[in-house]
């Protein structure tokens, strides 16, 4: 879907700079999602990937460049924003105008609206947590440190609490998928 707003112009941003700037964050997003489902088919069909971890790559990758430290500071900042963000974008229903909410049931939609706020918020989370273990590897210049989705969910895990923490997070993201699915049937386009 955000690839198609990215190249389609789905909601008339325009093609000046203050358009473009968000259909490239529709685009973005878009290929972050095809990355993480390429990543979820990968693992459900039990092939390994033989690149080992990407964050860990990265990471190393940023660290051996001239200071490598700062710039993977700046890099779990960004990603720590992302969280910040998501987590706004599900507290304060921006998401909602997005969705032809006419053309659903008041009990539908209110239980979608309430599927989006408790799924970009669990989002958010992830990010954070994804952000914190960034920022650990920055000040400790141990690649290692760093992590993925995978690492964020063992890291929530072996915290305390870390079963229930999980499994409420994983409810979120559920919601988040969910609420995206059933979104897109009830898109708002603009013509």
């Amino acid at each position: 879907m955000a690839i198609l707003q990215a190249f389609l112009d789905t909601e008339n941003k325009g093609n000046k700079l203050k358009g473009l700037s968000k259909r490239f964050t529709y685009l973005f997003s878009g290929l972050t999602y095809l990355a993480f489902s390429l990543f979820a088919a990968k693992r459900i069909l039990g092939q390994k990937d033989s690149g080992g971890d990407n964050s860990k790559s990265l990471a190393e990758n940023i660290l051996n460049q001239p200071g490598g430290q700062w710039l993977l500071g700046i890099v779990a900042l960004i990603l720590a924003g992302i969280g910040i963000y998501q987590i706004w974008y599900g507290s304060s229903e921006k998401y909602r105008k997005h969705v032809d909410e006419q053309k659903l049931d008041k009990k539908a939609s209110r239980s979608l609206m309430r599927a989006g706020k408790i799924g970009y918020i669990s989002r958010g989370i992830v990010w954070l947590v994804i952000a914190f273990m960034f920022i650990k590897a920055a000040l400790h210049s141990n690649a290692a440190e760093a992590g993925d989705t995978s690492s964020a969910f063992v890291f929530v895990e072996n915290s305390t609490y870390g079963n229930y923490l999980l499994a409420t997070l994983g409810l979120g993201l559920i919601c988040y998928g969910v609420m995206n699915f059933i979104r897109a049937g009830f898109e708002k386009f603009n013509n």
